[in-house]
């Protein structure tokens, strides 16, 4: 794309004169004297002449007196004579004397004035200096506000054609709007947000998986084989490809570290009701800023958040529905901000947490449901801030803590629901925090804890709701281990470590009060 080339403003012919310039024209101060000879010599005969002047005077005032003359000359007459010849000597001397002084002064006053005008010269190019620096200044800031008008002014016509682009009705045009976006959200720092906002609302776009010939739908009445569309599935396909690179654009942006001058971390991204059938966001970090899957659907393929750091900000999916494919958490780490999963709904295929990291912050699945599909906590670390399972409902499915570490921070499963399905804490170790599963209800399914270690912090089932007790290993002694609290009224096995919970089912129902349901209602 080329910017229009403004034409070129004439130029004002400019004529310099050179000249010399007079003395009196000149602003240096000029120092008028005679040569020294000249000086001394008209000084002396002008002293002569007054001399001479007074003496013709006062021979006038006195008549002309004759002089006379003695045939001898005596000394005292000689010296009187000699006496007058060094006065007059003396009188010249002293005139000359005048005269080298008087020009000492004035070349003195002369080297006054030149370096008053010296200090005035130096002071007015210091503000020369100082105007030429504002001037400059100003057309720096002038070159620089045009070229910021001229960057925008490309910027937003780059946008344009990118948005242009990514609503196209041909997949190929829309893949390059997609990654003309990202080149300039990469290019373009101000409009960063405004290009990632386009990216997550092309994924908000209402959209429908591409169908297989063998789907349950597009089948004929008559139950013929199953007919579909070629042309409307290509082009389902086709939007599926787009709607992934989208996403292996945002993934592989946000692995760039935050000195990367094109890393997306620290920013916005609404993937609110989108649907995912696929996506790459492992590596990634969401360090600041909000990010929501809130109420999308992940309904097919494998959407991979494996080693996915969560460390500050908020991440929501709240109300996300995982009913097909494979989610994959593994190896992600919990360590900042707010993660939430509240009302989640795992109704089908496998959502895995293996080997995770809770080491901070606040992760919720509040009454998320476990109905359908797997569910995989197998070596999860619980070593710090919150986690809640609060009001979640297990009613189908396998849910694994196997093999997870409750070494540190609370984990709340206060009113969840175990009615059907399997759910296993096998060999999961709990040495230090704090686990409650306090008016949690044991009314159906299997819950396992076969394998497990208590040796330290606490496991609180005393005020939970058993009808189908949890299972455990045997215990030396046939007591339970320090810290694993169970209802007051449980008869341990000391065979098996199972308890007979039937005849104290009915008290510990009716010990649920209005504080019971308060505690419920805190871990929603």
């Amino acid at each position: 794309m080329e910017l229009p080339v403004s034409p070129a403003s004439p130029r004002p012919d400019v004529h310099v004169e050179v000249r010399s310039i007079t003395t009196n024209e000149s602003p240096v101060p000029a120092l008028r004297l005679w040569g020294i000879r000249r000086s001394i010599t008209l000084a002396v005969a002008a002293a002569l002449t007054v001399v001479v002047a007074l003496i013709v005077a006062a021979s006038w005032y006195a008549g002309w007196p004759g002089i006379r003359r003695d045939a001898t000359v005596t000394t005292a007459t000689l010296f009187d004579l000699l006496k007058l010849v060094f006065a007059v000597v003396a009188g010249v001397g002293g005139v000359a004397a005048l005269v080298v002084a008087y020009r000492r002064q004035r070349v003195a006053e002369h080297t006054n004035e030149l370096a008053e005008f010296a200090h005035q010269l130096a002071f007015a190019a210091d503000l020369r200096a100082e105007v030429a620096k504002a001037l400059a200044e100003a057309a720096d800031e002038r070159a620089k506000v045009e070229t910021e008008r001229n960057g925008v002014r490309l910027f937003n016509e780059r946008f344009a054609k990118a948005s242009e682009q990514i609503g196209s009705d041909k997949a190929a045009i829309r893949l390059a709007g997609v990654y003309a976006t990202a080149g300039l959200a990469d290019d373009w720092r101000e409009g960063r947000q405004t290009c990632i906002d386009v990216l997550c609302a092309y994924l908000r776009m209402p959209y429908t998986s591409p169908e297989t010939p063998s789907g349950a739908s597009a089948r004929q009445a008559d139950g013929q084989a199953p007919i579909v569309d070629a042309e409307t599935n290509r082009a389902a396909h086709e939007e599926r490809e787009v709607r992934h690179t989208v996403i292996r654009l945002i993934g592989r942006h946000l692995r760039l570290v935050d000195e990367d001058l094109t890393s997306w971390r620290g920013l916005d991204f609404d993937f609110t009701g989108a649907v995912f059938d696929g996506g790459d966001f492992s590596d990634a970090t969401f360090s600041g800023g909000r990010v929501s899957f809130d109420e999308a659907s992940f309904n097919g393929g494998k959407v991979n958040f494996r080693r996915t750091s969560f460390s500050g900000g908020r991440v929501s999916f709240a109300g996300a529905s995982f009913s097909a494919g494979y989610v994959a958490f593994d190896g992600a780490s919990f360590s900042g901000g707010l993660v939430n999963f509240r009302r989640a709904s795992f109704t089908g295929g496998d959502v895995s947490f293996s080997e995770a990291s809770f080491s901070g912050g606040d992760v919720s699945f509040g009454g998320a449901s476990f109905s359908g599909g797997g569910g995989n906590f197998g070596g999860a670390s619980f070593s710090g801030g919150d986690v809640s399972f609060g009001g979640a409902s297990f009613s189908g499915g396998r849910v694994n803590f196997g093999g997870a570490s409750f070494s540190g921070g609370r984990v709340n499963f206060v009113g969840a629901s175990f009615s059907a399905g399997w759910v296993s804490f096998g060999v999961a170790s709990f040495t230090a925090g704090w686990v409650n599963f306090g008016v949690a209800s044991f009314d159906g399914g299997r819950v396992y804890f076969d394998g497990a270690s208590f040796s330290g912090g606490q496991v609180r089932l005393d005020k939970a709701l058993i009808e189908v007790p949890p299972e455990f290993d045997a215990w030396p002694g046939g007591s339970p281990p320090e810290g694993l609290l169970l209802p007051p009224k449980a008869r341990a096995w000391a065979d098996g470590g199972h308890w007979d919970a039937s005849a104290a089912v009915d008290a510990e129902k009716q010990q649920v009060n209005a504080a019971d349901s308060a505690k419920i209602s805190d871990a929603l």
